[in-house]
């Protein structure tokens, strides 16, 4: 991860950021000089060593994605429709399932093709579900990101089951179990949204597609505005951006569970981005690999 270092010389201090990295079971450290005091752009500065430091993991991300759309125009389009309809239902299953439901893909699979309940399953489970699918179809057909449309994905996700909470801004104060982040007041949160909102819409056209979808996710889990439902709606978003800039979607899956929430705590916590945006550049790169070998 990229951090800011201080270095002592006698009575003099230097700046420098340094990287870590672990490449085949060695450590390689990347260290640039800032100077005897910190630039006043130092944030920006630091998103520039990230990318020089990932310019070769961005380069290869780039050829998966020309792969990605090469291998595309050669399928007819029922197979593409079967295919993104297989996608949705997987991202449904892990994404639910992260976040505690019951199902098995299988049950998934059945309650979205062919309407069928499983026995011994909670109908919460099976109507999030139903509701996650309806609500991921709708998405690729956005053109917009707003505050509007989230709170309106939020809605169509838990109406039938969380009817107090869906399409609200939480007006109390949450603990994440498990987790040493505590989100901000619910007196902070329209300033952080309006802000998460401007910086969205300002980065979808600047910044790397895989970037923008990694912070996206991270700053809005963060900023927790909703009881319940962050790490569903803010998975929506990741897979909106990457689908509107025409990369392949991401499932951040069930297993991967442990240390995608320790790469997400760990940043929150230190108050580092780079911290997850590592873990979700090197997880991403990893899931299109195994996509397009299937």
């Amino acid at each position: 991860m990229v951090v800011l270092i201080k270095k002592r010389l006698g009575k003099q201090i230097f700046y420098y950021l340094r990287h870590v990295t672990r490449v085949k079971g060695r450590y390689r450290t990347i260290e640039k000089y800032l100077g005897k005091s910190l630039p006043k752009n130092l944030e920006v500065v630091m998103i520039e060593f990230f990318r020089e430091v990932y310019s070769q993991t961005y380069d290869e991300i780039e050829r998966l994605r020309k792969r990605f759309i090469q291998l595309g125009k050669k399928l007819p389009n029922s197979v593409k429709e079967k295919q993104l309809m297989d996608f949705g239902i997987r991202f449904t299953y892990n994404t639910d399932r992260i976040e505690g439901s019951t199902l098995t893909l299988r049950d998934t699979t059945l309650v979205i093709e062919k309407g069928i309940i499983p026995r011994n399953k909670l109908l919460a489970d099976v109507k999030e579900a139903e509701n996650h699918f309806n609500v991921f179809m709708e998405m690729l057909k956005e053109k917009k990101i707003s505050l509007h449309k989230v709170l309106e994905w939020h809605y169509k996700l838990f109406k039938d089951t969380k009817k107090d909470i869906a399409g609200k801004i939480r007006k109390h104060q949450v603990r994440i179990s498990g987790s040493k982040f505590v989100p901000p007041t619910p007196a902070e949160l329209n300033a952080l949204l309006s802000e998460f909102f401007r910086w969205l819409n300002r980065s979808l056209n600047r910044v790397h597609p895989v970037e923008v979808a990694g912070l996206a996710h991270l700053k809005f889990v963060t900023i927790h505005p909703f009881a319940d439902g962050n790490g569903r709606v803010s998975r929506l978003l990741i897979n909106w951006i990457l689908w509107h800039k025409n990369y392949p979607m991401f499932i951040i899956e069930y297993r991967n569970r442990a240390r995608y929430y320790s790469a997400l705590e760990r940043a929150q916590t230190k108050k580092n981005e780079f911290i997850f945006l590592r873990w979700f550049i090197k997880e991403y790169k990893r899931a299109v690999e195994r996509e397009l070998k299937c």
